[in-house]
C-alpha cells in the first residue's frame, strides 16, 4: 500500500515548499525545483503544473495519492491563482492555506474570498514563517482528519 501524502499546491513563492519542509521536519536549504517532490509527509508541487492546463490533469491525478490537499494562497500577492470550483476536482480533504503576513484586513479578506471561489470550505490556515506561525494549529487539522 502507498503512502498517502500530504499535496502542497500554490503560486510561485507562496511558500508551499517552505511549508512541505515543515510538514515533513527538514531542515535543510529550501530550493526550487521542476518536479513533484516526495518528502516524508508531503508531496511539493511546483507552480508550474497549476499555470500549465496540460499539466493541472497531472496534479489532479497525483492528488489520488495524498491524504489531503493544501491550496495555498500568498497574502502579499494579488493575483488569483485557481479557478473557480478548482478544489471540487479533488478526492481528499481540501484546506486552504493563506502564507506570509499581510499588511491589512482587506488582504486577508481577498485570500478567503479566492479560497471560497476555488471551492474550499472554511476554516482557512494562517501560516507564517519562518516564525512557524499557525503551523500547530494547520498540524492538528491534519492530524484530525
Amino acid at each position: 500500500m502507498r503512502t498517502k501524502r500530504i499535496m502542497v499546491i500554490g503560486a510561485g513563492g507562496s511558500g508551499k515548499t517552505t511549508l512541505a519542509h515543515a510538514l515533513n521536519g527538514d531542515h535543510s536549504p529550501v530550493k526550487r525545483t521542476p518536479c513533484l517532490v516526495y518528502g516524508a509527509r508531503t508531496i511539493d508541487a511546483p507552480a508550474a503544473y497549476l499555470e500549465s492546463p496540460w499539466m493541472v490533469q497531472h496534479l489532479i491525478a497525483e492528488a489520488q495519492n495524498a491524504s489531503h490537499v493544501l491550496m495555498l494562497v500568498d497574502q502579499t500577492k494579488t493575483r488569483e491563482v485557481y479557478s473557480p470550483g478548482f478544489a471540487l476536482a479533488f478526492r481528499a480533504p481540501v484546506i486552504g492555506v493563506i502564507t506570509k503576513e499581510g499588511k491589512s484586513r482587506e488582504q486577508l479578506a481577498r485570500c478567503e474570498k479566492e479560497l471560497i471561489k476555488a471551492g474550499v470550505q472554511p476554516p482557512f490556515y494562517r501560516v507564517v514563517f519562518p516564525s512557524g506561525e499557525g503551523l500547530r494549529e494547520l498540524e492538528k487539522r491534519l492530524s484530525n482528519d
